[in-house]
């Protein structure tokens, strides 16, 4: 630690934090100030431990503000988005930053919510998928867009798009997708469903718009209209949930085809485990899914969920209390924290 501080060795940033006793300042090995002598220097493992040995932070090197890394870590984003089709170790990113695996990975997450490597991976798929879109071959995209094999392209599409990049090239032919639309006391309600379960349910204006939405998700594949299909028993879903809403029954039990990156599935497993009645903070979502820095990810996770109510996103309110944003409109998510409210305190 002595020849780290000595060489301002940037790597070692995160591991330690050091201190002078003579000016009762701590700060990053890599710190620029004039070196003090080294009877003087004490070594702590996190700032925090610093902190409660009446040290207090250099303002040169701000050892305690874990944003100070932000301009590095979005150039390191923009680098992997650039070189989305090489691979790279931790170890490899580490050394290219001059930072230490451990602190670089800790330093990313707290940027972007989710690692180096799931970061390249999501830009490889939203990579891949342009490219399918524009009608490139399955295999030749797949390539293109950084995966080492086809057998590892199509492994990662089925899991992260929900079909296979053929599929997904060719705007979702051969997905079946039932949809139903019923006039609820929350306005105009459209549930569609795979083999797998629910995927698509939206309050809208009306139920042309809402049929534009779906159909802009999977322009090729085949929309139904439930009473046309015996598979998928869509009109007992959406009247259940219509009851719920509208008459005050129990939540219905349905299956879910959840369908985003490994981040956003993990944000909304989160919200189904959440019990009615109860809400938590976009910070409560950050921690519970083991990234308490991703709050911001976490709130555009809650945004961007296409299955209302059943995904319940309505129970995350801001950290002070204040109602949030909603996909579907505040006053809509207002009166579904006041019905589920009510019910508890009926309970």
């Amino acid at each position: 630690m002595r020849t780290a501080v000595a060489a301002r060795d940037q790597s070692y940033d995160g591991r330690f934090v050091f201190a002078v006793i003579t000016t009762g300042v701590f700060c990053r090995p890599s710190c620029a100030a004039r070196p003090a002598r080294a009877e003087n220097l004490r070594f702590f493992a996190t700032p925090e431990d610093a902190l409660k040995s009446g040290f207090r932070p250099c303002k040169r090197c701000k050892p305690d503000d874990p944003h100070r890394d932000v301009q590095r870590m979005i150039e390191l984003g923009r680098y992997l988005e650039a070189h989305a089709d090489q691979k790279f170790t931790l170890a490899d990113l580490a050394e290219r930053q001059n930072l230490s695996p451990t602190y670089l990975q800790k330093a990313f997450k707290s940027v972007f919510g989710v690692s180096p490597k799931a970061y390249q991976d999501a830009v490889r798929l939203k990579t891949l998928k342009g490219l399918l879109k524009g009608g490139d071959d399955v295999t030749g995209a797949i390539y293109e867009a950084g995966y080492g094999s086809a057998s590892r392209g199509y492994e990662k599409a089925v899991r992260n798009i929900g079909m296979t990049p053929g599929t997904y090239r060719d705007g979702g032919v051969g997905e079946q997708i039932v949809f139903a639309c019923r006039e609820t006391s929350f306005g105009p309600l459209m549930m569609a469903a795979t083999a797998r379960g629910v995927c698509f349910a939206m309050f809208g204006e009306s139920e042309a718009a809402l049929t534009n939405q779906l159909a802009a998700e999977f322009p090729k594949a085949t929309l139904e209209l439930s009473k046309s299909v015996d598979s998928i028993p869509l009109d007992q879903w959406i009247d259940a949930l219509d009851a719920h809403l509208s008459r005050e029954t129990p939540r219905p039990e349905i299956p879910i085809d959840l369908r985003g990156t490994a981040f956003q599935v993990k944000v909304w497993q989160f919200l189904l485990s959440i019990p009615e009645g109860d809400v938590c903070s976009y910070s409560d979502v950050a921690s519970g899914i083991d990234r308490p820095a991703a709050v911001r990810a976490a709130a555009s996770a809650c945004g961007q969920n296409r299955i209302a109510v059943l995904v319940p996103c309505h129970r995350v309110l801001r950290s002070d209390g204040g109602i949030g944003g909603y996909r579907w409109g505040l006053d809509r998510k207002r009166a579904l924290l006041d019905l589920e409210r009510s019910r508890d305190a009926s309970a």
